[in-house]
């Protein structure tokens, strides 16, 4: 798919004219995913805004990224109205398998345990970024400025101010709100001096695409190892993304294998249930962590995706936080305008971290509890989480709870979702 043509229709003589006191309802720094979809949030709104992204190609792009699109995000997407753009890019996955090594229980999740025709989604990082970008070109209250990079930020009572460097020239632009859309590392969180806690965990990701012999009949599997997780994500044109989770040197050695070393390997710990796997294209590694910041919100800012957390990969739930985090903030932020208050007040932004913060930190406990759990050898630990893998093959109602907080079904839904 071609990279789209982003319009360049930032003005000098936007800045500094409007007898408001300010130019941009709120400006978002960050023009990836989660950044597009809260820009997206606002179509037909009367709220103007700014969306300022440094690169006009993203790394996860170069990478290839492909990620678990889960029911909720899909219904967002569906309230947006880019859905239908999206869908045909994506596969759909109709079951997932979990399982714990070589032990023989293995709980399915199907589409029949909550009645629905989807579990949920794989797409790759372009898949969503593309139309995401297209439907922003079309927001008429939405200007996206690319490449440009914030060189300062200024806060006060009424307003906030951005430095931007856009083509070698500085402009200065004022708005009721900014919204720290800029990935784990947020300059623009540093530079307000919020702080994050956290760890970086003992384990590396690798990430790579297969294609296998037999078709992937729109499963997905997960598979607990005593090294980490090990996932397998069915993609279009019966392709596969691989997630492979392990300690940071056994990674960097599995990665270090030619092709025939690595396909063996991935057999041997995946099985040969599609059989044989061809591997398509490099593999990529990177280093897991948790991180929570201690707040997402203070006078006219406001923190969603992961500037404001990042969790473990197991089960594909880090986009799925950040898209729920656009859908909850452009809410709060649309029903505060239409009450007439200040968008950029901090008792309205409160709202959106009351909501987010604690949804947020139950999934990331959630991962890295079975992360923890999981990886790990030790008998007493090894029997409670069979036990538990036995239980939910048994008992319906935990089965449904556990899949319902997996795929986003439990906790607050956005009005996005309900439309």
């Amino acid at each position: 798919m071609a990279q789209a043509q982003l319009p360049q229709t930032f003005s000098p003589n936007q800045v500094a004219t409007d007898k408001r006191g300010y130019d941009y309802d709120l400006i978002i720094v960050g023009g990836g995913i989660i950044g597009l979809t809260l820009a997206s949030a606002f179509k037909n709104s009367e709220l103007s805004v700014l969306l300022i992204e440094a690169k006009a190609e993203s790394a996860a792009v170069a990478k290839g990224q492909a990620y678990a699109v889960h029911m909720l995000s899909a219904l967002i997407y569906q309230g947006i109205g880019v859905w239908d753009k999206i869908l045909p890019q994506i596969e759909v996955y109709r079951r997932v398998r979990l399982s714990d090594a070589d032990h023989p229980d293995v709980v399915e999740f199907t589409t029949a345990d909550i009645n629905k025709q989807d579990l949920g989604y794989v797409a790759e990082h372009q898949a969503l970024l593309y139309p995401l970008r297209e439907f922003v070109k079309d927001c008429q209250n939405v200007t996206y400025l690319c490449p440009a990079e914030v060189v300062s930020t200024c806060y006060y009572q009424d307003i906030v101010t951005i430095d931007i460097k856009v083509a070698g020239e500085m402009r200065t632009v004022r708005s009721k709100l900014l919204v720290a859309a800029d990935g784990s590392r947020s300059p623009i969180r540093q530079a307000a001096g919020i702080k994050t806690h956290g760890w970086k965990y003992w384990q590396s990701c690798i990430v790579a695409f297969v294609k296998p012999e037999k078709p992937h009949n729109h499963t997905a599997y997960e598979k607990f190892w005593s090294s980490g997780p090990f996932a397998i994500l069915p993609l279009p044109g019966n392709r596969c993304r691989i997630v492979w989770t392990a300690p940071h040197e056994e990674a960097k050695a599995l990665c270090a294998l030619d092709d025939e070393q690595f396909l063996k390997e991935l057999t041997r710990r995946f099985g040969n249930q599609m059989g044989k796997l061809e591997l398509l294209g490099d593999r990529f590694i990177f280093q897991v962590q948790l991180m929570q910041s201690d707040r997402y919100a203070k006078h006219r800012l406001a923190l969603v995706g992961d500037a404001a957390h990042n969790c473990h990969p197991v089960g594909g739930q880090g986009l799925n936080l950040g898209i729920r985090d656009a859908a909850a903030l452009a809410q709060v932020i649309q029903q505060a305008h239409q009450a007439g208050e200040d968008i950029g007040d901090i008792k309205i932004l409160k709202r959106y971290e009351r909501w987010r913060k604690r949804e947020n930190l139950t999934i990331l406990g959630f991962t890295d509890l079975l992360d923890r759990m999981f990886s790990n050898t030790f008998l007493p630990i090894m029997v409670v989480r069979r036990s538990g893998l036995w239980a939910m093959q048994r008992l319906p109602i935990l089965k449904i709870y556990t899949l319902k907080l997996m795929i986003g079904l439990k906790g607050r839904t956005p009005e996005l979702a309900r439309r």
